[in-house]
């Protein structure tokens, strides 16, 4: 049986690191299946990063259902196109040099098998922390592909205090 294998913070099935090396050379056949929650978030943590549009599909094909929702206090984005759009949108400041990114900041968080939730920041371009902590919640799909993302800017408000 094949082990996993790490690059950096992303530990992947053999399998899936086959698909996601295949990316350069054909993005329409990746057609694997993440091999649990940590992985797929890991996948979709890295298309926040990903200035190619065929390159940053492959990957929400891998980690985001077709028909998946994300939701943030500024977006509310409906299926898997609008979201390689919407983070195209996102990363439009990052292809000047002067725009943030997007890390994930925590194991993932699982219960019932499905539902999950992680810690993510945002750093500016001199490396710098521009918005911690980020919490996202959401939920998988039977595939093991992020059917919902449900993302938190900041801390949480004290106690009395609302939004």
């Amino acid at each position: 049986m094949f082990q996993s294998v790490s690059i950096g913070r992303l530990r992947i099935n053999p399998g899936l690191l086959c698909s996601v090396a295949a990316l350069t050379f054909a993005p329409a056949e990746l057609t694997a299946q993440p091999a649990n929650a940590q992985e797929a978030v890991d996948l979709y943590g890295s298309a926040w990063s990903e200035p190619d549009e065929a390159k940053r599909r492959a990957i929400l094909e891998v980690a985001w259902a077709e028909d998946g929702v994300y939701t943030d206090p500024t977006a509310y984005v409906d299926g898997r196109e609008a979201l390689v759009q919407h983070i195209g949108g996102f990363l439009t400041g990052r292809s000047a040099g002067n725009g943030p990114s997007i890390q994930i900041d925590s194991s993932v968080d699982v219960h019932h098998g499905k539902y999950l939730r992680f810690a993510w920041k945002m750093v500016g371009p001199d490396g710098k922390t521009v918005l911690s902590p980020g919490m996202d919640y959401g939920e998988l799909d039977e595939e093991g592909r992020l059917k919902l993302i449900v993302g938190f800017f900041g801390p949480f408000p004290p106690v009395g205090e609302s939004p």
